[in-house]
This record gives C-alpha cells, sequence and structure tokens, in this order.
C-alpha cells in the first residue's frame, strides 16, 4: 500500500472512472475455510435445516466512544439517533450533499462507557466516519475510536467471535442450547445470554433472510461457543458455512454488500485528500462512463430507504428530501435466464474469444460490481451483487431498476468489459454478451420480505 491520497490518484489517473476502473483490488476471501462439506449444501442449510456461518475475521470493527458521538453521527447519518440506545443495534448510512449513498454498516449499542459503540462492516462507511472522528476530536470534541481491520490484515485475534445461526431449524437449536424458550428479543435488538457457562450477546436478525441469531461475545469464549452451538445442531443436520457459501448469502437477503460510494463531488474532497487510494476499491463490470455520477445511487435505489429520517439536520438532508419525495430506482432481484447462462459457461470451452469468465458461487470481480441492465436497448438500472443460489437452482443479481420496470418484466445484463479494463482480476481477452433476466422482488423469498423481521 502507497500513502499516495485518492486525490493525487485521480489527478494521476485522469478521472475518478479511469483510476477506479483500472485499479488492481485483491480477489475478497473470507478467513475461513472455503468449504466445510461442500458450498451448496451449506447453502442450502439455512433454507431447509440449520446453518452456522463464522463472521469472527471478514469484517472491518471500529470501536466509538465520547460524550460527543451520537451528536456527530447525527449529524452525518440519514438515521434517527432519538431512540438509539444500550441494546439496540442499526443499519447505519451516510449520505453526500447531494444525498447519494457513500456506505452503509451495523452499529451496534452494546454498552455505556469506552469503546461500548462498535460500527461492523466493509471500509467504506468506516473510512467516513474515522475521518470525521478525527476531525471532531482535532477540534476539541470529546470522541475516539479504535480500528481493528479484519483478520487478513491484522495481527493477532479479534476482540470479538460472532457466530451467525439460521435457518428453519434454528429456533430448536437455540431451545436446546438454552435448555427452554428461545429469548424473546425484537428484530435488531440485542439480548443478554448465557451459552456453555459463558455470557454472550444474541443479535436477532438473519443475514440470509432467515430466522436467527448474532451470537458474539470476547474472543477467548470463541472455542466453547461453537461447540456447544455445533453439539446442540447434531441432531438437527447443522452445517457449519464456508467462504464460499457465505459470500452468496446477500443475494437472498437483498443486502448489497459494496454499493458504490458517492465520494467525488466538493463536499468531500478534504476526505480524499486524507483517505489513501488503496482502500478506494475498484469498478468491475459492464457500466462504462465517463461521469461518474452515473454510479452512484440514493438510499431508495437499494433499498435502504427504511433507516432515513427527517426529523433532525445532517449533511445532504436537502438533497435526500428531493430523493424521498422523487425515487426514480428501486431495489430489484434479477433472475438470469438459463440458456444464457449456460452460453457463458460453455463458451469457455469453444474455440475462439469465450465470454467474460462466470464463476460460481459469486460472480464479482471489483469491489463494486457494476453492469449495465438495458431494456429496449436502453439503460435501466445497475446489476450490482451475482451468483448462484443453490436452493433456488437460479443465477441471480441484486440490482437497481427504473420504478417504471415492473416486476416479471423481462432485461438484459450487459456481462463484460467494453473496453476492457486493465485490471489483474479481468480476463485480458473476452467479449461483451447479453444474458437475459426476469426482474423480480428483493428480498427473492417472500420469507425474507415480510415474516423474519418480526
Amino acid at each position: 500500500m502507497t500513502s499516495e491520497s485518492l486525490a493525487q490518484a485521480i489527478v494521476r489517473a485522469g478521472s475518478p472512472v479511469e483510476l477506479l476502473r483500472n485499479q488492481n483490488w485483491p480477489a475478497f476471501t473470507f478467513p475461513v475455510a472455503p468449504e466445510f462439506t461442500n458450498w451448496r449444501d451449506e447453502m442450502r442449510a439455512w433454507n431447509t435445516t440449520v446453518a452456522l456461518m463464522d463472521q469472527s475475521h471478514h469484517m472491518t470493527q471500529l470501536f466509538l466512544s465520547g460524550a460527543d458521538l451520537i451528536p456527530l453521527l447525527s449529524s452525518i447519518s440519514p438515521n434517527t439517533f432519538g431512540t438509539f440506545r444500550q441494546g439496540v443495534a442499526k443499519q447505519l448510512i451516510s449520505v453526500n450533499q447531494d444525498g447519494y449513498l457513500i456506505g452503509d454498516g451495523i452499529l451496534f449499542y452494546n454498552a455505556e462507557g469506552p469503546e461500548g459503540i462498535v460500527l461492523i462492516g466493509h471500509h467504506l462507511l468506516i473510512d467516513w466516519v474515522r475521518f470525521n472522528v478525527e476531525k471532531a476530536e482535532a477540534a476539541g470534541k470529546d470522541v475516539r475510536y479504535r480500528l481493528e481491520a479484519n483478520s487478513h490484515m491484522r495481527q493477532g485475534p479479534p476482540t470479538f467471535y460472532r457466530y451467525e445461526l439460521q435457518g428453519p431449524r434454528a429456533n430448536e437449536v437455540m431451545e436446546k442450547v438454552f435448555a427452554g424458550p428461545i429469548p424473546e428479543i425484537k428484530f435488531f435488538h440485542i439480548g443478554d445470554v448465557e451459552i456453555a457457562g459463558r455470557a454472550v450477546k444474541a443479535l436477532r436478525h438473519g443475514m440470509a433472510g432467515q430466522p436467527g441469531f448474532e451470537f458474539y461475545g470476547p474472543w477467548e469464549d470463541n472455542e466453547a461457543v461453537l461447540e456447544a452451538l455445533m453439539d446442540a445442531g447434531a441432531e438437527f443436520d447443522i452445517r457449519r458455512v464456508g467462504a464460499k457459501a457465505y459470500s452468496a448469502s446477500p443475494l437472498e437477503s437483498g443486502w448489497v454488500p459494496t454499493p458504490f460510494p458517492a465520494i467525488f463531488d466538493d463536499d468531500l474532497a478534504e476526505y480524499r485528500d486524507w483517505l489513501p487510494a488503496a482502500r478506494a476499491g475498484s469498478i468491475g463490470g459492464s457500466l462504462y462512463s465517463a461521469d461518474v455520477h452515473d454510479y452512484y445511487m440514493t438510499p431508495y435505489d437499494i433499498g435502504l430507504g427504511r433507516s432515513v429520517r427527517f426529523d433532525h439536520d445532517f449533511h445532504g438532508r436537502a438533497a435526500l428530501e428531493r430523493h424521498a419525495e422523487d425515487q426514480r430506482r428501486r431495489k430489484a432481484t434479477l433472475i438470469w435466464n438459463a440458456e444464457d447462462v449456460a452460453a457463458v459457461v460453455r463458451s469457455q470451452m469453444e474455440p475462439g474469444t469465450p465470454a467474460k469468465y462466470l464463476d460460481f458461487p459469486k460472480a464479482r470481480y471489483g469491489l463494486f460490481q457494476m453492469d449495465e441492465v438495458l431494456k429496449d436497448g436502453q439503460r435501466v438500472g445497475i446489476s450490482t451483487d451475482a451468483g448462484y443460489v443453490a436452493y433456488d437452482q437460479l443465477y441471480m443479481s441484486l440490482a437497481t431498476v427504473d420504478t417504471q420496470v415492473p416486476d416479471g418484466a423481462e432485461v438484459e445484463v450487459v456481462w463484460g468489459e467494453d473496453p476492457i479494463s486493465r485490471k489483474a482480476a479481468v480476463d485480458a481477452d473476452h467479449r461483451q454478451v447479453r444474458i437475459r433476466a426476469t426482474v423480480a422482488p428483493a428480498p427473492y423469498h417472500e420469507f425474507a420480505r415480510t415474516v423474519y423481521r418480526a
């Protein structure tokens, strides 16, 4: 990693788009075993029996504290903090001056006092929060942070283990773990429980849109808690989920993992001077525009509008209010045509230039996967996260599409690059193809859309 700032790198490359289309970004791997059994059965387990996902290692964590922290977060986020208190979590988002999304993450209020609040997720929002905390601290405010990188970039163990338990039989496993009824904890609330004689925090939610909990606690307790969960789940055919299967879970939960960050306008000029270029990520995909704003999304475009509350002043409020009144895109699932997917795979074994390689179970080759979505030859959206869902035996992607494109409509996903970028992750010799796709709701499963939040 060099010390070059994002601002300096943009000058060198000529534009944000040219920089990020051609900037190498290492293939993202979750620091757990790729497979414990096989990724297809592991993926099916959270829909048919029960699955255990190890989330201890792959996310960045930002531990926060200080008397001025909540006012600071409120000033840079559309989230309301009027009800934020110990025992509650929220999906924190932030926008730029024009109301376009910078990033999102999960904010946990674990306890009062030092490091009692922690922001977890990809580094995109975390870096923006760090920047604002440093500015506030320099101005004399009572705020501070401790950054904990993921296990690929950190020496030593994480502060917390995190085990996600979910699936239609998760409640039965938990009843056995607790030797009685499961705790009554509301969605996105945190409860205090005991597992194997250890004090454990339990967040009620599900990464793949199924019933479950995220259990977390001090790293030194990880083996005891993991063993207790696996022992209790044995009779219910519990499966440990490896990195391959876990990577596809957002396709079912409907969460867009890494939306493109709107950090390239005047209001974030100082931030671009602060941010190392190596942390800015890379663009993969067929969407090619010299205008970086064509890559921007509002919170409403990808289903994050539920996090917005206009009960306080925050950076970008006026513009976001205008977006709220004129929502032009919405989140959707695209079900890729099986014949067209098969043709892409088949092209790898035929003479001539193949289509861009399509990986299983996930097809991302940039931090920001941005593929053009067409209807009648006109752009109507952006396909983001793409991959295979074994339970449904479907290849699908999460997308933002124009609001006038209804569920059931047929569109085309443009797969492959033209012109081909210089990223090492891109096949230097491939051809661009169009894959038919059917627009469907997001999350795709009705249960994830309607029931599990209750």
